[in-house]
């Protein structure tokens, strides 16, 4: 059960650092945030990415919740 969960969890980490950045970097310097939540529709590797890592922490909180009883 522990391998299981460092498996899941490096593959959680390593997920998370494939995601782009969803706020543009020229608003970071300069504090606007009007683009910050607009809709924007993912396609492709992104959906996909971004599926992939709801599964892993689902899967993750899951492992915890079993080996924590």
């Amino acid at each position: 059960m522990k391998i299981a969960l460092i498996i899941v969890s490096i593959l959680l980490i390593a997920i998370v650092l494939l995601q782009a950045g969803k706020v543009d970097e020229s608003n970071i310097i300069s504090g606007g945030s009007s683009s910050l939540f607009k809709n924007r529709k993912e396609r492709g590797g992104e959906l996909f990415i971004t599926r992939l890592t709801i599964l892993l922490g689902i899967i993750f909180f899951v492992l915890c919740f079993i080996q924590g009883f």
